[in-house]
C-alpha cells in the first residue's frame, strides 16, 4: 500500500459520495461565453475569496511550462478575457515570444472547473487606461514602482520607491498608467466546462471554436 502523508486528505467513501448525491449535468450550449458567464456568477455568490482569479499558463524559451493565478477582468465574444499585467515581467516576455495560453478556473466551492485554450493579443491603450484608472491609487503606484519579476535586493527598496512615487502624485487621482503595464486578451479556441460528480464520474462539455460558431461534445471523465 502508498504511503499517504497525513497532509493530504483520504479519499472520498462510498457513504462519503451517496450523502454528497449527484450534481446537475453541464447544460448543452453553443455559447460558452454564455456558460461562462452564469458559472462566473455563481462563483461570486458562493467563492469565499477571489472568485475571478484564474491559473494562467505559458513557457518559457526553453519551452519549459509556467503557471501562475492572475485575475479575470473583462470578458465578451469579441475581447475574450482580459487580464493586466506588466509587460516586462516573466509573463509579458514569455507571451510576447509565444502569444499562446491557457487559463484555468476552478471554484472549490462549486466543485467545477473551466479550461481554455488560445491566442494572446494585447489589450488596446484605451481598454488599459480605463481599467488602470478604476485601480486604487496606491495599487496604481505600486505598478509603477515594481520591476515585475526582477530581483529585488530587499523590500526596503521596493518600499522607498513606492514613497518616492507617492510623493510626486501625492493625493492626485489623475496617476497615469505606465508603458510597460496594460493588458492582455485570450481569444479561445476551444473553452472546457468541468462538473464533480460522485465517484469520480465527472461531467466534461468541451466546446471548440469553428470559424464563428462552437463544435461541442461531451468527454469521458
Amino acid at each position: 500500500m502508498t504511503n499517504v502523508p497525513v497532509s493530504i486528505p483520504r479519499s472520498p467513501s462510498a457513504a462519503d459520495y451517496t450523502a454528497e448525491g449527484d450534481r446537475p449535468l453541464i447544460p448543452e450550449t453553443s455559447d460558452p461565453f454564455e456558460l461562462l458567464e452564469i458559472w462566473l456568477k455563481d462563483a461570486n455568490e458562493h467563492e469565499p475569496n477571489d472568485s475571478t482569479a484564474m491559473s494562467l499558463a505559458t513557457v518559457d524559451a526553453d519551452g519549459m511550462p509556467d503557471v501562475r493565478i492572475v485575475l479575470l477582468r473583462g470578458l465578451n465574444p469579441l475581447d475574450g478575457l482580459q487580464f493586466y499585467t506588466n509587460y516586462e515581467s516573466a509573463k509579458g516576455a514569455q507571451l510576447a515570444a509565444h502569444p499562446k495560453a491557457a487559463l484555468c478556473f476552478h471554484w472549490k466551492s462549486l466543485r467545477r472547473q473551466v479550461r481554455i485554450r488560445g491566442t494572446i493579443r494585447k489589450s488596446t491603450p484605451e481598454q488599459s487606461d480605463a481599467y488602470f484608472q478604476q485601480r486604487a491609487p496606491q495599487s496604481r503606484i505600486a505598478a509603477i514602482a515594481s520591476d515585475q519579476s526582477r530581483p529585488l535586493e530587499n523590500r526596503d527598496v521596493f518600499n522607498q520607491r513606492v514613497a518616492e512615487i507617492s510623493s510626486i502624485y501625492g493625493d492626485d487621482d489623475d496617476i497615469p498608467r505606465p508603458e510597460h503595464w496594460g493588458g492582455y486578451r485570450l481569444m479561445p479556441t476551444e473553452i472546457e466546462f468541468w462538473q464533480d460528480q460522485a465517484f469520480r464520474m465527472h461531467d466534461r462539455l468541451k466546446l471548440v471554436r469553428d470559424a464563428e460558431s462552437w463544435t461541442q461534445s461531451r468527454l469521458y471523465p
